[in-house]
């Protein structure tokens, strides 16, 4: 009985297989995912040469209801537009094709180079959608915004440094912390919120005055 156990096991081990993994494919197969995540963190995160680690914001692209209440809140304005966080430009085609004159400010290289090309294919003229990234925001009379909330308190200070009086503001998902809302639309994750600068410029002159 014993010399059967042990014919028997003698087979099962000639006839199992060996479940070692091939050192060859598990190296392609590391390199391979490794190059994945160079490739999406490349398109989907800025530098962090440009901004630290801990404000930056992946890539989200906006969604049609965030896109449809910004359009609303848009609708009726003229002039020029400046869309911080551009992404992949949807914003930016949508306001031009509005009547906009409209410059995408984006950090990630990448992203410019996608919505240039993209520009391009849909033969959009560079006087009606532009991508940059660097921005001068003086000549921009409506500002829309997706940042981080670490960015929002600072980006608050540029815009009432810069824009002129007559500039409008939008904003989705995240407020502008102490800013008064002219007025808001939609819910949830697609909320945007509509500032008017010299609104806010006149609280802080009363705000100022209160507390000297």
């Amino acid at each position: 009985m014993e010399d059967s156990i042990d014919v028997i096991l003698q087979d099962y081990g000639r006839i199992r297989p060996t479940n070692r993994p091939n050192p060859v494919l598990s190296a392609c197969v590391g390199a391979l995912l490794t190059g994945l995540y160079g490739v999406w963190r490349m398109f989907s995160m800025p530098g962090t040469r440009i901004i630290p680690s801990n404000l930056m914001v992946p890539y989200l692209p906006s969604s049609k209801g965030q896109t449809l209440n910004i359009m609303q809140l848009l609708e009726g304005r003229t002039g020029c537009l400046a869309d911080l966080g551009s992404g992949d430009g949807r914003l930016v085609f949508a306001a031009s094709s509005a009547g906009l004159q409209c410059t995408g400010f984006e950090i990630n290289s990448i992203l410019v180079a996608y919505s240039r090309g993209k520009a391009c294919w849909r033969a959009v003229p560079s006087s009606q959608a532009t991508f940059v990234r660097k921005t001068d925001l003086s000549t921009y009379n409506n500002v829309t915004a997706f940042l981080s909330p670490g960015l929002m308190e600072v980006l608050g200070e540029k815009l009432l440094k810069e824009l002129p009086d007559d500039a409008c503001v939008l904003t989705t998902r995240l407020p502008f912390p102490n800013w008064p809302q002219r007025t808001s639309v939609g819910s949830g994750l697609d909320q945007t919120f509509a500032y008017d600068i010299s609104t806010v410029r006149s609280l802080r002159k009363v705000q100022k005055t209160v507390v000297s």
